[in-house]
């Protein structure tokens, strides 16, 4: 049994009294929206509502979920965290191998511009020059190729293959295999942790994206979930969709905060399913064998 000081026992008291703080402040500002999208429209109007519903509804989520433009947007954005997650592993994976080995020349050189992008973005006029002369505005593509390989995901993937044995690698090489059967067969089975762990960086960063829906789309149909919040909560769309629905509530802000509960809901519900992946891909990440 390891004995502490009382310094350290002190400091461990500390902590975690100060992550519990952090953790109830960070939570409370959800449970007061999951609340008033079950409340009425005169509830939260007169400030009646808190971390618990008032005059139970389900009239908001009802207005929400009967928007055909909710829908399409959850569409565009689900398409574009699947299609869009799927070709960030994928290239970065392949990126990653190569970068992993040693011997390859010039490894050096392309690893320091990978670094230098991390200190430095592009601009954001050159980027739109960029997607327009690609032929790319206004398409879906526009948010999924120009941020096909991130730098950070790319330097955990490039740890976690250096960790691999070598042993693995050259026993594959004996048995036949290419490299890109040995990145298949060998290497990616032994790297789920570390790829649920870049996996759910890129889904939730394609869930969550708005700045770049923003800059290359035009067509209404073609906006995601968080361009078309905006529009509910900035703009107030809201009233708009109650027009469309033909609905009559007394305060629109029943409708943004089911509108904000009904985007937030698929990362809470597959968060905790990869929860233990994710922990253990970022740890084995960041050690060297």
């Amino acid at each position: 049994m390891i004995r502490r000081s009382p310094a350290q026992r002190a400091f461990t008291v500390f902590n975690y009294a100060f992550l519990t703080i952090l953790s109830i402040s960070m939570f409370l500002p959800f449970l007061h929206i999951l609340a008033g999208s079950f409340s009425s429209g005169s509830a939260i109007m007169q400030g009646r509502v808190s971390l618990f519903p008032a005059d139970f509804t389900l009239l908001n989520y009802k207005v929400v979920l009967n928007d055909v433009s909710i829908w399409k947007a959850y569409g565009v954005t689900i398409f574009i965290t699947a299609v869009g997650t799927l070709l960030n592993l994928f290239f970065t994976c392949l990126m990653a191998y190569g970068l992993s080995k040693p011997d390859l020349k010039g490894r050096s050189f392309v690893i320091l511009l990978v670094l230098f992008t991390m200190i430095f973005q592009a601009p954001l006029i050159p980027s739109y020059l960029v997607v327009k002369s690609l032929g790319m505005l206004n398409t879906l593509w526009s948010l999924i190729i120009p941020g096909l390989i991130a730098a950070f995901n790319l330097i955990i993937m490039i740890s976690f293959f250096q960790n691999i044995p070598d042993s693995l690698i050259d026993a594959a090489k004996i048995d036949g295999c290419s490299d890109y059967r040995t990145l298949w067969s060998v290497v990616l089975p032994l790297s789920l942790p570390s790829l649920s762990t870049i996996g759910l960086f890129y889904a939730v960063a394609h869930w969550n994206g708005y700045f770049a829906a923003i800059m290359y789309i035009r067509d209404p149909d073609l906006y995601p979930l968080q361009v078309k919040l905006r529009r509910l909560i900035v703009e107030n769309d809201a009233e708009g969709m109650l027009q469309r629905l033909a609905v009559t509530v007394q305060s629109i802000e029943g409708i943004k905060m089911a509108s904000i509960i009904a985007a937030t809901i698929p990362v809470l519900v597959v968060y905790p399913m990869i929860q233990k992946h994710f922990v253990k891909g970022s740890m084995l990440g960041s050690i060297k064998g």
